[in-house]
């Protein structure tokens, strides 16, 4: 019998009678006789990738065969029909095929893997050593089927594939596809710095050594696989011929001009990030970029404010209301490390609370220093080199820690909404947001936004949690199914996960999430003593609220992987919440919010390098080391599914 490639990445490889490979989420079943030919006689392979074409699955077969034998030994070709999850007769009209003629192979799966899964799939499973694949409904001429696979068979390419935009011959296409179509063309190439002019022709050849090498690093599994296949071959330096060919539209297209669109220009953002930026994100770059940002940060706020009006506001604040608003955020520190010690006791692990305090330090002063909060993955380092707490459970931890935060900002979003309608301050504030204009409106728009999206967040963690549905994947792929909607349903799956973990236990969950609204409480109560310290003339419920959504809303920028320590992320997003919910002028405003981080910031780095000192940490080794065990992990995770696939084979 013959053996089919693999199953999908986690798939569990069992023998049967029938040669199944059945996974979790579906199943591929290669159908046909025993050997389709001498499996060693075979030499190109075609794949017609076939989702609901019933109409048109049968002839298309027949005339791919017939063109075939015109330029090629009869026993040399094989068709596989990659039959991707569908809803019609396809799947029987598939085994009739295959049953009739032995050179006809039906690859089966119960689920749909995508445009780009179904066919590596279905070139895994093939035997020549040309792979081919064209649509099903023929819109390519199918008389330029001997060019695409002569330019592989003779070595002219590595890869070969048809073109309607090239000026030799240009596709009569309709509006609502050609100009969607040809924009995307020129993103690939603006972006991705292509030299071919039609990337999506669904008209391609490979060799199978191109193939091979290319396919461990292609991320998309959907319809931005073709294009990710011809720009990394460029920059592999493989060898892509592109040629004109005939088409003609055939129907209505299965893309999805919302979806499916969205997803693939997400799709050239990520590569581009991957095969341009992040090559040349060393740490010493990422710190003068980070650098050079805060400056032309402050250089453009110069233009708006006047900053010796800041400095004079800054002078003239109470230097006694600093010194306590210093002193209470002080008190939050060894609560952090108690909330951590919480943490990784329900994760099977005890830790005294001085050390995990000074581990805290050490990770918060890393974000302080490099961009994209990497910090965050020095603690993972610090408790594995000096507890020997494995990496997994480190990084478990944090995500862990991640989850209470979002609790906490929704609990505390709803106690500050109370505390406006408790006052009769809600007519107030939504006056505020009428007469508000330019950045004042968006910033309070944003900062009322906060609450409900983390309410809602929340909501959907804890009902996923509770629910026997996978509700982030039905919820994420109604937007996009690309690679990216896939990294997003993993993140909060694993939310969910270490949120059920922690909060396994009641008491875990009170005496963490007790812990969370603690430290929260003194980040908002810090502000709040900073903005006293300025006499602004706002009642106390009120100077609270907006205490509130300017930290919440100051720590949300400071995700964005712009500045080390969010330096200037932070001052802006909390400037622009207190101008647009108060009467406070933009002067006080920067003065408090320079202050507030300011003093955040020297308490941790006073507290992060004693800890370094203590325990003998280096942070430049933390942070290699870390993003070294985070690449090995993808490498194994990517190695085992190589391993799967070459067991079932």
């Amino acid at each position: 019998m013959e053996s089919p490639s693999a199953g999908s990445a986690k798939s569990n490889a069992t023998g049967s009678d029938d040669d199944t490979v059945t996974t979790s989420a579906d199943r591929q079943t290669p159908r046909g006789d025993e050997s389709p030919a001498a499996e060693d006689d075979v030499n190109i392979s075609v794949v017609l990738p076939a989702y609901n074409e019933e109409s048109t699955l049968e002839s298309t077969v027949q005339r791919t065969i017939s063109t075939l034998e015109t330029f090629c030994e009869p026993t040399s070709i094989e068709i596989v029909i990659a039959e991707d999850g569908c809803t019609d007769n396809t799947p029987e009209i598939a085994d009739q095929l295959a049953a009739s003629d032995r050179r006809i192979r039906h690859m089966h799966s119960d689920t749909r893997l995508g445009r780009g899964g179904a066919l590596e799939q279905a070139f895994n499973f093939a035997n020549g050593s040309v792979l081919a694949y064209f649509d099903t409904d023929l819109a390519t001429d199918i008389r330029h089927l001997e060019e695409l696979i002569t330019r592989i068979q003779t070595g002219e390419a590595d890869i070969a594939t048809g073109s309607r935009w090239l000026p030799e011959n240009i596709a009569d296409r309709p509006a609502k596809r050609g100009i969607p179509s040809r924009v995307y063309n020129t993103l690939v190439r603006l972006f991705l710095r292509s030299d071919l002019r039609d990337h999506q022709c669904g008209f391609k050849a490979f060799s199978r050594e191109a193939f091979e090498s290319l396919q461990p690093i292609v991320e998309d599994s959907h319809w931005f696989w073709d294009t990710e296949m011809l720009v990394r071959a460029q920059r592999a330096d493989l060898t892509v011929v592109e040629f004109p060919v005939e088409w003609t539209s055939k129907g209505d297209t299965k893309v999805d001009l919302v979806r499916d669109v969205f997803g693939m220009g997400s799709q050239i953002l990520r590569t581009w990030w991957q095969i341009s930026v992040q090559p040349r994100l060393s740490p010493r770059v990422s710190l003068g970029a980070g650098a050079v940002l805060a400056i032309v940060a402050l250089a453009l706020m110069t233009q708006y404010i006047d900053f010796n009006t800041v400095i004079s506001e800054v002078r003239a604040a109470d230097p006694w209301l600093v010194v306590a608003a210093t002193i209470v955020y002080t008190l939050s520190w060894p609560i952090r490390g108690l909330r951590y010690r919480d943490i990784l006791f329900e994760l099977g692990y005890y830790e005294r609370v001085r050390f995990l305090t000074g581990a805290v330090f050490i990770s918060q002063t890393g974000n302080l220093v490099f961009p994209a909060r990497a910090g965050d993955l020095v603690r993972a380092y610090v408790i594995k080199a000096r507890r020997g707490i494995a990496y997994p459970s480190g990084f478990a931890s944090l995500a862990a820690e991640r989850v209470f935060d979002l609790l906490t900002i929704a609990s505390l979003a709803g106690v500050v909404l109370l505390g406006y309608t408790a006052s009769g301050q809600t007519a107030t504030l939504a006056q505020t947001i009428i007469d508000a204009e330019g950045a004042g409106r968006v910033a309070v728009i944003v900062s009322m936004s906060v609450g409900l999206v983390a309410v809602a967040a929340v909501g959907g963690i804890i009902l996923s949690a509770r629910s026997e549905i996978d509700i982030p994947s039905a919820v994420v792929y109604r937007v996009s199914t690309d690679s990216y909607a896939k990294m997003v349903v993993s993140v909060i799956n694993q939310f969910i996960e270490d949120l059920q973990t922690v909060a396994g236990t009641r008491r875990g969950f009170a005496r963490v999430g007790a812990t969370s609204i603690l430290i929260w409480s003194i980040d908002v109560v810090t502000a709040f003593v900073v903005l006293l310290a300025f006499t602004p003339a706002l009642d106390t419920i009120q100077l609270l609220a907006v205490s509130f959504f300017a930290v919440s809303v100051g720590n949300l920028a400071k995700v964005l992987p712009l500045s080390p320590g969010g330096v200037g992320l932070y001052e802006g997003a909390f400037t622009l919440l207190v101008v647009g919910l108060t009467p406070i002028t933009p002067s006080i405003a920067i003065g408090a919010a320079v202050v507030d981080h300011a003093v955040k910031n020297l308490i941790t780095v006073i507290g992060g390098y004693g800890s370094m000192l203590g325990l003998n940490v280096s942070l430049m080794t933390a942070v290699e080391e870390t993003r070294d065990v985070r690449n090995r992990d993808t490498d194994i995770s990517a190695e085992g599914v190589t391993q799967t696939e070459t067991r079932n084979q």
